[in-house]
């Protein structure tokens, strides 16, 4: 079973999903409940009752406070049971409240030590809205694989040229390519170059087709599984800040121990903002993820029947270094954790 390191910021959700309603999300093996406060910040409450153990989600909100749906028990935006309709708030009947900051329309979940929470830095995506003219396109998919199985997919790209054929697909630019993994402190990069090649499709409707372009994807990961792609192309020979370029958001958080949350987000690739484009390039996403990623990642998990990576000899290629070290790298992470893998 594979495990996750419990002293790091793993996504929760959009910060646009979280608002008055009452939303549970299982992470890391946890019902988790999310609403936001009447100040605006979000809470985290273990989505149990500590009665008999009802979602607290089902409940009714009043307030900051959520009444238990089961046998009335209320408990404020902190976990304290502050009402109980058959006398005094029982002894010990709190609900636990989880670590959560808010950065980049993103809300983060720290599910470790509560006291390191606080001098962690949370990873950084302030790109996805600097100078944009509309804020990122963004959607959340649910994969039924263990995480790691998308970060092998992400720090890969190669796969593109053969899952992505009716989306992204390069028109063979990764084979004139050049890929370089490297790691700088607590990020891994995995990054492509492939100059003097036709136009990538991230261009099309600025430049045509036929013309020839400098054409990068850069990743950047950071753990647990939190990624940062730049799509970049130019003229050929030009400068790589007057060329076109996109940023997107794959991050990765586990459900249970073979399922995932698949978050996503996209900025546009230039022109004016219309709903009509941003229509077309959620379907591509929609295309790109649930119709192409998404089917060749659960039927590679699923088709190890329940036998761990590593104890299966996967045959390495060279273009899946970036994947195979960040899975050493977490690994590292894990053996240092004292939970041993996500509950189901």
């Amino acid at each position: 079973m594979a495990g996750y390191p419990t002293d790091a910021w793993y996504m929760a959700a959009w910060s646009d999903e979280v608002g008055e309603a009452l939303l549970r999300r299982r992470l890391l093996g946890k019902a988790i409940l999310f609403y936001r406060l009447t100040d605006g910040s979000v809470t985290a409450l273990d989505d149990r009752c500590p009665h008999r153990f009802a979602p607290l989600s089902l409940g009714t909100r009043n307030g900051d406070e959520v009444t238990c749906a089961y046998h009335g028990l209320t408990f404020d935006g902190a976990g304290a049971c502050v009402r109980n309709p058959f006398g005094p708030p029982p002894r010990g009947a709190a609900v636990r409240r989880w670590p959560v900051r808010e950065q980049d329309g993103i809300i983060w979940f720290w599910p470790g030590d509560p006291e390191l929470a606080d001098d962690a830095p949370l990873p950084d995506f302030a790109i996805l809205h600097l100078g944009q003219p509309a804020p990122p396109i963004s959607g959340l998919m649910p994969m039924a694989a263990d995480y790691q199985y998308g970060t092998d997919n992400l720090m890969d790209l190669s796969h593109i040229e053969f899952v992505h054929r009716g989306s992204f697909a390069g028109r063979g630019v990764i084979f004139a390519g050049e890929h370089k993994v490297r790691q700088e402190g607590g990020f891994l990069h995995s990054d492509w170059w492939m100059p003097d090649v036709p136009a990538p499709a991230h261009t099309y409707g600025i430049y045509p087709p036929e013309m020839r372009t400098d054409h990068w994807l850069e990743m950047r990961w950071q753990a647990p599984a939190t990624m940062l792609l730049e799509i970049g192309a130019t003229p050929a020979g030009g400068e790589r800040d007057d060329g076109v370029i996109v940023h997107q958001a794959h991050i990765l958080t586990p459900e249970t121990a073979d399922t995932s949350h698949y978050f996503w987000a996209t900025t546009r690739s230039g022109g004016p903002v219309t709903e009509e484009g941003d229509a077309m390039l959620r379907g591509l996403m929609s295309q790109a993820f649930v119709e192409e990623d998404k089917p060749i990642i659960e039927a590679a998990f699923a088709n190890l029947d329940g036998e761990d990576f590593w104890a299966a000899r996967p045959v390495f290629l060279g273009v899946d270094a970036g994947g195979a070290r960040a899975r050493r790298l977490l690994q590292s992470m894990i053996s240092r954790s004292s939970h041993e893998g996500p509950e189901t």
